[in-house]
Parts: C-alpha cells; sequence; structure tokens
C-alpha cells in the first residue's frame, strides 16, 4: 500500500544542528548500544513492537521497550534498527506526537503495514541478513505475516528469545509490579472460578478434538476464571500471569508472593483432587508447556493472546487451534448478575456525567475551565460514585 502523501515534518533534519521540538527524546546512545548487541548476536535488522507477551494493547511501564527505545510515548507502533538507519511507524492518531518525540535517529513512516515494514527491511538489509525479533512479543499472525512476505528473499527471519532491548535498557528498566493481587467478592461475579473451571472442561470433553488443557495467555482470561484482579496495567484490572488448565490439574503461572491472603484462601478452599491450584513462578511457563507436551496431549488455545513464542512450543499435530480460547468465549456471555451490574454501573456512571454537564453550564461562561481541570473533574465525580476503582483509560477531553 501506497504511504500517505508526505505532510511537513514538524522536524528539521536537514540544518546543523537538527531543528526538534523539546519533547523530542535524543536515542543517539540507546541505539549505538543496540546495534553493538545487535552485532553480538550476528543480526542485521531487529523489529521492536509496542505489546507485551500478552498482546495486550496497553501495557505497564516495564514492558514500555518501544518507549524507551524511541522516546514515543502513544500506545501503537513499530520500530526497525539496522546498523546505519532506524525507522517508525505509526498510524494516523499518532503522526503529530511522533514528529515532536521523535529525534533525527528515527524515518517516521506514515503507515503501519507490515508489506511496508518489509519493503524498508528489504531495501536496508543486504541478502544473507538475519532479520531478528523477539518471539515471545509478536502474534501467531504477525509472525507467519513476516514470515511470508520475507520468504524467498535471501534474508532469514531468526527469532530470538534473549530481548536485545532489554539487554541494553539493563538496570534503568523498571521492575515488575510488586502491587497486590486481590479477590473480587463473590457479590460481583455472579459464579465462582470452581464453577467457571467446570464449565470450561465440559466444553472440553465435548469438543470432537477432547483437548487435554486449555493454554490461557490473555490476561483478563486468567483474572476473569479466578475472579482475581490487580493493577499491574493502568486503566486495566489485570495482573501478569498465565494458566494451563488440564482435565486433572490446574496450573497458575504468577508471582505467588503478591496474592493477598484472601486471595491464597480463595484458590485453596474446597479444592480437593482436579480443583487444586498449583502456583508457578510466572517465567516458568514456556518449560512447563514443553514438559507437558512431551505427553499424549491436545492444547486449545486463542491465537489472538497467544504469542508465537508459546505457540512454537507446541507440536502441530498436538494443537487446538481457535481466535478465541473458550475462556475467552465464556468471558463474552454475562450472566444474569453481571448484567445486573452493569446496567447499575452505567446509572452510576450517568450521574457522573450528567453531574459534569451542569457543571459545565455553570462553570464555562465564567472562563474557568480548560480541557484539562474539565478531565480532572469528571474523574473525581466518577471516583466519588460507590465501587469505583478509577476510568477505563485515560479522559479524552477535547472542546471546540
Amino acid at each position: 500500500p501506497q504511504a500517505p502523501a508526505a505532510r511537513n515534518d514538524i522536524r528539521d533534519c536537514s540544518t546543523d544542528p537538527p531543528y526538534l521540538p523539546p519533547t523530542a527524546t535524543n536515542t543517539t546512545a540507546r541505539l549505538a548500544a543496540l546495534r553493538d548487541t545487535m552485532q553480538t548476536h550476528r543480526v542485521h535488522a531487529y523489529i521492536v513492537p509496542s505489546t507485551d507477551a500478552h498482546m495486550s494493547e496497553y501495557i505497564s511501564k516495564r514492558d514500555a521497550r518501544l518507549g524507551w527505545l524511541t522516546g514515543f510515548a502513544g500506545s501503537a507502533g513499530t520500530s526497525t534498527v539496522t546498523q546505519d538507519r532506524a525507522a517508525f511507524w505509526t498510524d494516523s492518531r499518532y503522526w503529530i506526537q511522533a514528529e515532536r518525540e521523535l529525534d533525527c535517529n528515527w524515518e517516521l513512516q506514515r503507515t503501519t503495514s507490515i508489506e511496508s515494514i518489509v519493503m524498508w527491511i528489504l531495501e536496508a538489509v543486504p541478502v544473507g541478513g538475519n532479520i531478528s525479533l523477539d518471539p515471545f512479543l509478536f502474534s501467531i499472525a504477525t509472525w507467519n505475516s513476516y514470515s511470508q512476505a520475507l520468504h524467498g528473499s535471501g534474508r532469514t527471519l531468526l527469532p530470538l528469545e534473549t530481548n536485545l532491548v532489554d539487554q541494553v535498557w539493563g538496570d534503568q528498566r523498571p521492575p515488575p509490579s510488586s502491587s497486590e493481587i486481590y479477590i473480587l467478592p463473590a457479590a460481583f461475579t455472579g459464579s465462582s472460578w470452581q464453577e467457571k473451571v467446570a464449565g470450561i472442561r465440559q466444553q472440553m470433553e465435548q469438543h470432537v478434538r477432547r483437548p487435554t488443557a486449555v493454554l490461557l495467555s490473555g490476561l483478563e482470561e486468567t483474572a476473569w476464571l479466578f475472579n482475581l484482579r490487580g493493577d499491574d496495567i493502568p486503566y486495566n484490572p489485570v495482573f501478569y500471569s498465565y494458566t494451563l488448565l488440564t482435565n486433572t490439574s490446574i496450573s497458575l503461572f504468577v508471582n505467588g508472593s503478591r496474592l493477598s491472603a484472601a486471595a491464597q484462601e480463595s484458590l485453596r478452599s474446597h479444592c480437593p483432587g482436579p480443583l487444586r491450584v498449583e502456583l508457578q513462578e510466572y517465567g516458568q511457563v514456556s518449560a512447563h508447556l514443553r514438559r507437558y507436551t512431551q505427553g499424549t496431549v491436545t492444547v486449545w488455545l486463542g491465537t489472538e493472546y497467544t504469542t508465537y513464542g508459546l505457540y512454537g512450543i507446541i507440536p502441530q499435530e498436538k494443537l487446538l487451534e481457535e481466535s478465541y480460547s473458550p475462556v475467552m468465549k465464556a468471558k463474552a456471555v454475562k450472566n444474569a448478575r453481571e448484567q445486573e451490574l452493569l446496567r447499575a454501573a452505567h446509572v452510576r456512571d450517568a450521574v457522573a456525567v450528567i453531574q459534569y454537564l451542569l457543571w459545565l453550564e455553570k462553570m464555562v461562561p465564567q472562563g474557568q475551565v480548560n480541557e484539562f481541570s474539565g478531565a480532572q473533574h469528571i474523574d473525581a465525580l466518577r471516583w466519588a460514585q460507590e465501587h469505583s476503582h478509577g476510568p477505563s483509560f485515560q479522559s479524552i477531553s477535547a472542546s471546540g
């Protein structure tokens, strides 16, 4: 696809020194360090996405590799770095922001298509070169798109489980979240986690392929299944985890020390035999999956939230692939209690919005409100409502 017609970039990289807005980040040292690491690993081009190992749209500061490398603070983009060039791709929501945050080390590409990224790579990397990425940060579909586009080009797509940005980021990388993982009270769930597990196992038994396990990678899947919540990602009530649910066992991969006493009790109570939850370290999911798939098994997973790194561990003949896991589908069908709670939440939110509109009618004629103070006020009104845990994303406030 053709890129949109060129528009004037606020950066002027033709002057010496170049003109950059004060919001741009100097990335020269970071790129130099990454290129040194790439040479060590014999990598000619390295692709860095904006997502995390769970295909989350919104991520924690610890996973903001693209932001740290480029200086770009938006939620969507891809960068590719070679020894002498670096390019950044993003969609039209972020073109103006990217111009103000990228320095002149970066070529801004106003598109997000993989075809555009691959065309740039073919121009920048000679035949025989290696193009690498972290397979635990790319979806199955995205990996396949790169693989097909590079097929027959004379370049090799090389998965590299050592994340090169993490190596360069080093001690400056934010630590993992240590906040408490808490239980969602029964009054808000409509069904216990044991009932949910039984429902998923029933689906496994009824499926024509008779899968022996379900692998959960999406963070909301594990949170929903066990009625647990966290705040590892701003505006998202989730925590970093994986689950492998089999016919006879449950493995929850999470930092167990973060579970509240009530959460630990919930996972232990009335849970004999096949309902016993085995807590495993978050980082052990790959090793555990390798061991599990050595047996006579079939693993059911949703391709939308599973990375190519995990997917590639499972032999093809032992895979049951669907776009969404049975947990994601079950989560989408709200029980009567959840429906009642959804309606009540919208009523409470409507009260806050009506209070806000009344406040605006009084305050705007006085010239006392701007977009930022308005956003702060509606957030405060929402916080004041019963059961509020904060907004689901940063308020988008605009006028005129």
